[in-house]
């Protein structure tokens, strides 16, 4: 039978009713005569409970146990998951990341998929189960669990989706799909039915909170399309199409991404050579990354890179005789689409448009298919609303090649 991998995310499973409706959505999809695998994460905001317990124990959590923590709330969701399918009489087995096949390496808390070893998972769907995995987690070469890291069950999804030859991975949350912005902050905000997958990592990367860009980047290289529903209704999605590039003709910008989670660095001594090995051995991943000589770099990551690296950075600067600013109140606005390095044009109307407003970038990044202004934490809502009306996003085109590009 054809394979297909569906992933449910966190809000999906949060209450025992919305258990039963995602169990009732894969007897449907088993009943029409395809073989299910589900990868699930924890329901609700275990992860964040589990945490702030961990934080009750101790002032600085071991990583491995940090791991071992966490791995167990997508654990309990497959559990339940499964339990509930076997009460509607569909035989069902669920299995953690490493029973799974899931093998990692990398540091705690940000490990990489290596390999995965499907037999178990096969084999359980040749005897008709559907097979309910545990996301977000695998086991490294010592045995030990490894998470994912942030949008960890999304990655784990395409991978396996990739592993099994299955052409289509889809990811139910708790939105309509991909939209020209987030619809919560931009009510204009338009639904996108398909979205080429190099757009949609640069808007996963950019802020975009529907997919992780790792779980994009994998499903493009695999040549996996990703469907991007919403787990309450039967509504058809963003179809996040890797085999075809619907805007390579056209040059536009698709949609507008905000991000609030961001912590600008800035160091000064420091060969950036030796920067970027930092931040590779600490698994943390830097946007807008500078370098001007002598010596000085600037670079954005997240609030949790950022403390993953301030006592490794600390030690690096003290070492060279320079220092580290770490500055967190500040956002990122990004307009997103192809062509956009090409046309200098479209980032001096960003910083135009930008600037009547009375918001002041203080970094900016471009490339082909993302620029990016660093701006106050306070202006970052506005600054999305501002550049979604200024590029005409809240507008249908009067005229597309091929379907309405979808986002989530």
């Amino acid at each position: 039978m054809t394979t297909v991998v569906q992933k449910y995310g966190g809000s999906s499973v949060a209450t025992v009713a919305r258990i039963g409706m995602v169990a009732d959505r894969i007897a449907r999809t088993r009943a029409a005569g395809l073989s299910v695998v589900v990868v699930v994460s924890a329901t609700g905001d275990t992860t964040d409970e589990l945490l702030r317990l961990a934080a009750r124990v101790s002032a600085a959590p071991h990583p491995r146990e940090t791991d071992q923590l966490l791995a167990t709330g997508e654990c309990a969701s497959a559990a339940l998951l499964a339990m509930a399918l076997r009460e509607r009489g569909v035989p069902a087995v669920s299995l953690t990341g490493g029973q799974a096949g899931f093998r990692v390496s990398g540091p705690h808390g940000g490990g990489s998929v290596e390999r995965i070893r499907t037999g178990r998972v096969e084999s359980l769907l040749a005897a008709g189960n559907v097979v309910v995995v545990a996301g977000f987690q695998g086991v490294n070469a010592a045995g030990d669990v490894v998470t994912l890291g942030r949008g960890g069950s999304d990655t784990s999804a395409v991978a396996l989706a990739a592993e099994l030859r299955a052409r289509t991975c889809q990811i139910y949350t708790d939105v309509a799909g991909v939209f020209t912005a987030d619809p919560r902050i931009v009510p204009a905000a338009r639904l996108l039915h398909v979205v080429p997958a190099g757009v949609m990592a640069e808007l996963a990367f950019a802020g975009a909170r529907v997919l992780h860009a790792r779980s994009v980047e994998l499903a493009q290289m695999s040549e996996v399309d990703i469907e991007v529903r919403d787990s309450a209704s039967d509504g058809p999605g963003t179809l996040v199409e890797s085999r075809r590039d619907v805007l390579e003709e056209r040059s536009c910008v698709v949609a507008v991404a905000d991000d609030r989670d961001v912590v600008l660095v800035t160091t000064d001594a420091v060969p950036p050579g030796a920067l970027l090995h930092l931040l590779a051995e600490q698994a943390v991943q830097p946007d807008l990354f500078a370098f001007a000589a002598p010596g000085r770099c600037g670079f954005t990551v997240t609030a949790a890179g950022a403390a993953r690296l301030r006592e490794p950075l600390a030690c690096l600067v003290a070492a060279a005789g320079g220092e580290a600013v770490a500055d967190a109140a500040v956002g990122k606005v990004s307009l997103v689409g192809t062509g956009l390095l090409s046309r200098p044009q479209l980032t001096a109307q960003m910083l135009s448009e930008l600037a009547v407003a009375g918001i002041a970038p203080s970094w900016v990044g471009a490339s082909q298919s993302r620029v990016s202004a660093v701006v106050p934490a306070a202006d970052t809502v506005r600054a999305a609303v501002v550049l979604h009306r200024a590029f005409g996003l809240d507008r249908a085109p009067a005229t597309a090649p091929g379907p309405e590009p979808v986002t989530a």
